[in-house]
């Protein structure tokens, strides 16, 4: 999705100009002008999470996550290139805003009210549901048919916990550093089943390499209302991220940003109301 420099609406100019050192940097520099003097923003993503956020061999990024932020930093006053885009893994995201590594994250981040007492969270801009990937044919067709198989996720994520909790009580889990790593062990054999949300699991399958090996099973085993994680209490740069979120779903750059990324495959849910988390 290419993306063009757009005049900030009267509201954030207004915000803007109100709060002048809320959205400082560290070096005491404005983050939230028009004016950055090559200034880059920092913003944290996955980077192999095909169709949501993923680093390509040729060092571009691609993805919805990936338009999101380019969109919101893009209202914000930074043009493309100052974006720097930086690999932010699960079990490390409140770590990265509370060090300040990054000013805010867009990757795939469930709001939870645990993590709420850690981090502000703007959106949600995607609802998911958490699912199960299996190998096309398999007898999986439900979760309790995966008791006592063995079942990947990503160390720091709370999806494998959930299906052992709640539906395959004797499920073994095996715990990997990415997604891709869960996916190499499906194609081999290794486990029976990775889970985590259905947009990233769909990002998977939808790729070449992958075409036709693998299957969602369907389920929806929770609502996983993505935000965008901000530094707990800075609450300037939140209005602001908000603002630009609303005004993506209004002028239809969202739409087109879920259909070029996800597709057929993936049956998305329509875009959530900006403060409204479906339980």
């Amino acid at each position: 999705m290419k993306l063009h420099r757009i005049p900030a609406a009267a509201a954030v100019a207004l915000v803007l100009s109100v709060t002048a050192t809320a959205c400082m940097g560290d070096d005491g520099q404005e983050s939230g002008s028009k004016s950055h003097s090559g200034e880059t923003i920092r913003i944290g993503i996955k980077y192999d999470q095909p169709g949501l956020g993923m680093k390509e061999p040729s060092g571009e990024f691609s993805g919805f996550d990936v338009d999101v932020a380019t969109y919101v930093a893009n209202e914000l006053g930074y043009d493309p290139e100052l974006i720097e885009f930086v690999e932010t893994k699960s079990a490390d995201r409140e770590n990265a805003l509370s060090r300040g590594d990054v000013n805010f994250i867009v990757a795939t981040y469930s709001i939870t009210e645990e993590r709420k007492e850690k981090v502000d969270f703007a959106g949600p801009y995607l609802l998911a549901h958490q699912d199960l990937l299996v190998k096309a044919g398999s007898d999986i067709d439900e979760g309790s048919d995966l008791d006592g198989g063995k079942l990947c996720s990503v160390a720091g994520s709370t999806s494998a916990q959930n299906v052992k909790k709640n539906i395959a009580p004797n499920t073994r889990l095996k715990e990997y550093s990415s997604y891709s790593e869960c996916l190499a062990g499906l194609q081999n054999g290794a486990v029976d089943a990775v889970t985590t949300d259905d947009s990233i699991l769909a990002g998977f399958a939808a790729q070449k390499q992958y075409e036709d090996q693998f299957e969602l099973v369907g389920l929806r085993m929770s609502n996983e209302n993505y935000g965008i994680g901000v530094k707990k209490g800075d609450t300037a740069t939140l209005e602001l991220v908000n603002k630009a979120l609303q005004k993506m779903v209004r002028d239809g750059s969202w739409g087109k940003a879920v259909k070029a990324n996800f597709g057929l495959i993936y049956r998305y849910e329509p875009a959530p109301r900006i403060g409204v988390v479906k339980e």
